[in-house]
Order: structure tokens, then sequence, then C-alpha cells
């Protein structure tokens, strides 16, 4: 399983570039599933269907399936949050994982940085980012791509195989 991340401060762009990514590498025929971090609370179920009320009763994981798609809910009840490898372990086979956001993990990373950004970029610190993506020409000392290229920035990703 291959694995890209795209890391960047918040508005920078990230979804943007993580789904233009997905739709391209399964434009060429390439499986893809993909990692999603969030800083806040996430709940993808609702107070008051029966899914979310077998939570609330205590269930550790609840599958929630329909005939387009199905959902596991996990609570950690307490647990750490799971790693960026085990949350890896648990898909299922794929060609390609595009993770967005686990900036402090180290897997190869393209950061999403925009000329207006405030924030100092990432890849200051970080020998895990392979690539910048951006709106224009960073200082980074390996590639920078221009964010609005999504073949040229899929290219580079497959080409680093």
């Amino acid at each position: 399983m291959n694995v890209i991340g795209i890391v960047g401060w918040k508005n920078s762009g990230k979804t943007t570039l993580a789904s233009a990514l997905i739709r391209e590498l399964t434009s060429r025929g390439l499986t893809v599933n993909s990692v999603k971090h969030a800083h806040h609370m996430v709940d993808v179920d609702q107070p008051g269907t029966d899914s979310y009320k077998h939570r609330d009763a205590g269930a550790q994981e609840v599958i929630l399936a329909g005939g387009q798609r199905f959902a596991i809910m996990h609570e950690l009840r307490g647990s750490k949050e799971p790693t960026l490898d085990a949350l890896l372990e648990r898909l299922g086979p794929c060609d390609w994982v595009v993770v967005e956001g686990f900036k402090t993990n180290a897997h190869p990373k393209i950061e999403v940085h925009r000329r207006g950004s405030t924030g100092t970029p990432l890849y200051k610190d970080d020998p895990n980012i392979v690539a910048v993506a951006a709106d224009y020409a960073a200082d980074f000392q390996g590639p920078v791509l221009d964010l609005n290229d999504v073949p040229a920035i899929t290219d580079f990703i497959l080409n680093r195989e």
C-alpha cells in the first residue's frame, strides 16, 4: 500500500488538493482509500438514530450498513487516539492511500502552502515533506509543484514509487 500525505495549515487548501488527487488517481484506474484527521469532535452519527442508540448503550463498534455503503464507528471510550499506522491497517486493499492531516507522522507528505499563509512552512522542520504544492515559488529545497496542476502533482506521486 502506497501512502502520500497532504499537510498544511488551516484553510491552505488541503482538502481541495486531497480530493483532486483522489479523483485524478482513480481516473487513472487506481484504487484509492483515504484517511482524514480531524482536531475536533467528529461524529458521523446523530442522536436519535438507531446506530447512535447502540453506541450510547455501550457498544465499542457499530457498523451501519446499507445498500450503497457501510460505516464503522468505533468508540475510543477513554483509549488513546489510534496512530496512523493502526488506522492504515484497518483499511481494505488499495493502490494508494491519501492521508490528510497527521502532519507530525513520519510518512511521505506534500505540503500545501499559499503565498498569503501566515503559518511558517512545515517543510522547514519536517524531513518527511517530499514536495511543496504552492501558488508561488517557495524556497523549498525539493520539488515545488504548481498547486493548481493536479495531473503534474499526481505524476510526481506516481513516479516516486
